[in-house]
């Protein structure tokens, strides 16, 4: 089914019911919130009855999204959930919002995503590989569906595309994106106010965070690899949690000749002891990590990724190493 067809079946979907509950993957980050946000926001001016969902263990977002307007969130699922149309944003596995009440049998899901991996969980599917974000999607059905983009929408959408294509950096940046982002200023954003929240005014925590992981940083495979590691110690020691670790794998693939970022840190909750988060970043497209992520348990885009695991470290370097060397 093309990306046309299933864009009129959702808006049909939007159309046709009243009420609706939103949600994204666990941990989300910028383009999931802004999304999830904008979603929202487009729902209410279409006169619809929007509730926004994140389980009460994702709080405290990274301190860069604190400031998003996301007091309406609720932690708990509605009493009319079987009333509603559920509406996942940005997630490309059902089991990356493990929360067993938007699992059962029965629930119709619409699932609006752009990871190429999609598992097409929904009942209905707008899978569009081709954006650079899913708040590109949420943009395009917002006005084919003739809405206003207020300053509000625009500010939610405007996080999502900017994280998600690495301030215009990364390869899934189009003349599209651009596009958005103008007509995004044009409708009331303040892009620098944006940048600001995101990218400055951070705790000084994450400064002393970055400085540990790069001076753990190792080399592989002549220069193929850059590798860091922040060890539970780390964050204890500079009194940093565990959000103060975005970014610093864009430290790594900034290095000359490096073809695959990875970054591996030591998960804090006490249930997770002995857990790893590992970040993967891509360069110049020749290595799709989403494939060595999803080889542990994760997923994600052809050059951003992540997943989590208990092997042991030298360990799991070894099997991401050996994952990057079969596609070069």
């Amino acid at each position: 089914m093309s990306v046309a067809v299933e864009l009129d079946e959702v808006i049909e979907e939007i159309r046709s019911a009243q009420k609706f509950l939103l949600t994204t993957h666990e941990n989300p980050d910028g383009d999931a919130l802004g999304s999830l946000l904008g979603m929202h926001e487009l729902l209410k001016q279409l006169g619809k009855d929007s509730v926004m969902f994140l389980a009460a263990e994702e709080f405290p977002l990274p301190w860069e999204y604190q400031s998003m307007p996301l007091d309406e969130v609720q932690n708990e699922p509605p009493a009319d959930l079987g009333n509603r149309t559920v509406v996942f944003l940005d997630c490309g596995n059902i089991d990356r919002m493990p929360v067993d009440f938007l699992q059962r049998e029965g629930v119709h899901i619409v699932n609006i995503d752009h990871h190429h991996d999609n598992t097409r969980f929904g009942t209905v599917n707008l899978v569009d590989a081709g954006s650079s974000c899913t708040a590109e999607i949420v943009w395009e059905i917002a006005k084919a569906m003739g809405a206003e983009i207020t300053p509000p929408i625009a500010d939610a959408l405007y996080v999502g595309l900017v994280t998600d294509t690495g301030k215009f950096m990364y390869t899934n940046t189009s003349s599209r994106s651009h596009q958005m982002a103008a007509e995004l200023i044009d409708a009331g954003l303040d892009a620098h106010a944006v940048y600001r929240r995101l990218y400055e005014k951070l705790p000084y925590a994450r400064l002393e965070l970055l400085s540990r992981a790069l001076n753990a940083v190792r080399r592989y495979d002549d220069g193929v690899v850059t590798a860091t590691y922040l060890t539970r110690a780390d964050f204890e020691e500079t009194d940093s949690v565990e959000t103060d670790s975005e970014g610093i794998v864009d430290h790594l693939r900034a290095v000359d000749g490096t073809k695959v970022a990875v970054l591996v840190r030591d998960l804090l909750a006490d249930d997770r002891t002995g857990v790893r988060k590992i970040s993967l970043r891509s360069t110049d497209g020749t290595v799709d990590v989403s494939r060595i992520a999803r080889g542990l348990g994760g997923g994600g885009h052809r050059q951003a990724a992540g997943a989590s695991s208990d092997l042991p470290l030298d360990e799991l370097l070894a099997t991401i190493r050996k994952g990057i060397q079969e596609q070069l």
